[in-house]
């Protein structure tokens, strides 16, 4: 098949192609309406059209012979864990959940969040809430009462789903009391607080509100699949936004289980009865789509990763895990990799195993350098994909999609644009710019199925945020360009663009040469107050190996290298060196924060953040640096 061909079919008959995708799915009502309109004027897909997510997960599968076959495979290193759990054994742990929501008075078009760690009763909440045609809205374990607290006055849940605790390295984190504080805090209350027990002594107090998960499942009756409108929201995952305040992300059903069936298929290349892995966490949109909704729409078994890549107990375990589960594809983040080859640079646990069975390493999460993406394929030997896209498309919007024809990689680009995404770049006034100029990202509408509806209570909110920039294009928030082969190269978020006396320049392009340094592990560069350019570059380096006599050397040799590939216009002239970098859980590095933090402005530390003790270290070594807003 020819990629060329099967894109521009997408683009130019959309409503055909889709519907011959959507056919791939067991409809309770087969749509007719393809595509139509809302009553707030935005697009949405088969509308007529009645299905539901769990049916499609496991009874589908039982119903064609496959009940026997592994659904997910548990591996947890924290906790020394494995478990396979059969689509038999899903159907009955997730029927009988939602015939326990069920008799808690939940009903289809509530809302259930579910806080919990990676474990596989968080897979049953989901599948059970989707079975009843409740709406869940997953928030990340470990999340600060605070943060939980404004999610549950957002979307005002009728329960909560827990567990007792979480398990890391060296830590317990103590989700109950954390449930209990923020339901202190917010002015909604949730009925009922479900409580999964995970074995370990932790410090809790019995709440009214209180009900043993055990004893609810023990109770119940196993409950059907109920039919929904492929309109009706099957999620909410809320995603950080500008103003402080997180966006409700709100997902719909059937136009979503068109589009991750066919991103299996088309962009991931595996075929039914595959073991796919995507580590990461069901609280992000790649655990939605990649760990729970995808693999198990397609019977693809499913790896559910308790652990790190690095310390469980070493930097071999993810190996470990492809080889002794026989992942045939792989899904992770560059800062995994990152963090695996600073633990292991010469990747000798890497040739410890047989990972004959992997076919195709892909990353994502952020933007890839081309350091990371070639060690990664100098040591699996295997095609390494890096791809785009956002908790908002909820699946890749650009890829290399290797279902359809595997083409080159250019190290650098996520790929060229995934079927039903006419992506443009455009200047500030909206016009289409020429081959190799950089500007703004966006997709002409409608979107494809599977793609963001609305904001959860927030049309306005919604319309203002990704509609109203660019009139008739979706606006992705990223700044890129197209080479003259189609390959898009994504620069960052537009805030990665620093203006130098009049020069506007990628704080990601420079971030790609301090990173290509031999002895840098990890890099973060962005932009600066500077009285007499407006801005100027700053340039934070973790060593792989910390060797304090050569400091001065390596960020001497940084600076040049960036003055030789960008030139003496990117004012590249500072570099400090950290022993670690703020990250997000997901691994994103927090480059808005050190911003903010270097301009002496004040800042808020997200609810995200992986360690907040990272920002007092910072904060030192700005100080000691004189670095500072007054400061040039």
């Amino acid at each position: 098949m020819n990629y060329l061909e099967f894109y521009k079919n997408s683009i130019e008959n959309p409503e055909s192609f889709w519907l011959s995708q959507a056919k791939q799915l067991d409809w309770y009502k087969l749509p007719k309406n393809c595509l139509s309109k809302d009553t707030n004027d935005y697009y949405q897909w088969f509308e007529d059209g009645e299905l539901n997510l769990s049916y499609l997960s496991i009874d589908k599968h039982i119903n064609d012979g496959y009940g026997n076959d592994n659904a997910i495979i548990y591996d947890s290193p924290v906790t020394n864990t494995k478990r396979a759990i059969t689509y038999n054994e899903l159907k009955e742990e997730v029927s009988r959940l939602a015939g326990g929501l069920k008799n808690l008075g939940i009903e289809k078009g509530d809302t259930v969040i579910i806080y919990m760690p990676m474990i596989p009763q968080a897979l049953f909440a989901m599948l059970a809430c989707a079975r009843i045609g409740a709406i869940h809205s997953v928030v990340f374990g470990g999340f600060a009462p605070h943060e939980l607290a404004i999610r549950i006055d957002d979307c005002k849940p009728k329960a909560i789903i827990t567990a007792t605790c979480g398990i890391e390295i060296k830590r317990i984190i103590p989700y109950k009391p954390f449930v209990d504080e923020a339901i202190k805090q917010a002015s909604h209350k949730p009925n009922q607080v479900v409580i999964f027990d995970r074995g370990i002594d932790v410090e809790r107090t019995q709440k009214t509100y209180d009900i043993d998960y055990q004893e609810l499942i023990s109770n119940s009756k196993p409950a059907n699949p109920v039919p929904v409108k492929a309109t009706h929201p099957s999620y909410i995952l809320y995603t950080s936004g500008t103003t402080g305040k997180p966006k409700g992300i709100i997902r719909d059903t059937g136009g979503y289980a068109t589009a991750l069936k066919f991103s299996m298929k088309y962009i991931y290349g595996v075929d039914e009865g595959d073991v796919f892995w995507a580590a990461s966490d069901v609280g992000w949109v790649v655990g939605h789509s990649y760990i729970v909704y995808g693999p198990l729409l397609n019977r693809n078994t499913t790896i559910l990763f308790e652990g790190k890549p690095i310390k469980t107990p070493d930097a071999s375990t993810f190996w470990r895990v492809i080889s002794e589960h026989q992942v045939k594809v792989m899904f992770t983040a560059p800062t995994a990799i990152r963090a695996i080859k600073k633990e292991d640079h010469d990747g000798d646990f890497i040739n410890k195993y047989d990972l004959s069975c992997l076919k195709y390493q892909f990353l994502a999460g952020e933007r890839c350098d081309v350091a990371t993406l070639t060690w990664t394929k100098n040591h699996l030997k295997v095609p390494v994909i890096d791809h785009w896209w956002q908790t908002e498309s909820g699946w890749p919007m650009l890829a290399n999609m290797v279902g359809v024809e595997l083409q080159d990689v250019k190290p650098g680009s996520a790929g060229m644009p995934v079927c039903g995404y006419d992506i443009v770049i455009l200047d500030e006034h909206g016009e289409e710019v020429s081959a190799g100029v950089e500007g703004y990202v966006a997709v002409k509408l409608p979107l494809p199925p599977g793609t963001l509806m609305n904001l959860w209570g927030n049309p306005e909110r919604f319309k203002a945020g990704y509609l109203k920039r660019f009139p008739g294009y979706y606006f992705s928030g990223d700044g890129g360009y197209k080479d003259e082969d189609g390959y898009v190269f994504i620069t960052g978020r537009v805030d990665d663009i620093i203006n130098v006396a009049g020069h506007r320049l990628s704080t990601a392009e420079m971030e790609e040469v301090v990173a290509s340094h031999k002895d840098v592990a990890e890099c973060a560069v962005f932009g600066i107050h500077c009285e007499i350019k407006g801005q100027k570059p700053l340039g934070l380096i973790v060593l792989k190996s910390q060797d304090a006599d050569n400091e001065a050397t390596i960020t001497s040799e940084v600076i040049q290298d960036v003055r030789h590939e960008i030139g003496a216009v990117a004012s590249f002239k500072e570099v400090l060196v950290v022993k670690r970098l703020p990250k997000t859980r997901s691994g994103k590095i927090l480059r808005k924060l050190l911003r903010q933090m270097a301009d002496d402005l004040s800042f808020n530390v997200p609810s995200t953040i992986d360690d907040a003790d990272i920002i007092t270290e910072i904060q030192t070594v700005y100080k000691s640096n004189q670095i500072g807003i007054h400061k040039d």
